[in-house]
């Protein structure tokens, strides 16, 4: 069982802890919504859980509630910039579809 990082991930996770000067690493989770099913759900992880599975990539904590690891296992998390946009992006071999948006999936 894995999550991992692209390099542009985790440049950008290491960054935005450090000008924020506090959390552990990135948290991924997905939850029920969307009309693919499922939604990632992306957040700085302020600290791990009793329920949590931490996997470490280039330097980078990436923390998962047990829940989701089933929808996550083999996630590549990627950050990417088009122009003033930027957002994560997610490369899930689980996921059999995406929704026209990209907010959801279904495995």
């Amino acid at each position: 069982m894995a999550v991992t990082l692209s390099p542009a991930a985790a440049d950008r996770v290491k960054s935005f802890l450090a000008s924020r000067g506090h959390g552990v690493g990135l948290r991924l989770g997905v939850k029920r919504t969307g009309c693919s099913g499922y939604a990632y759900v992306v957040n700085y992880a302020e600290d791990v859980g009793p329920g949590d599975v931490v996997f470490e990539d280039q330097g980078v904590k990436v923390v998962v509630d047990s829940g989701s690891l089933e929808f996550v296992d083999g996630t590549e998390v990627d950050f990417v910039k088009h122009g003033l946009n930027e957002a994560f992006k997610f490369r899930n071999p689980k996921a059999r579809a995406e929704c026209g948006c990209g907010e959801s999936f279904s495995v």
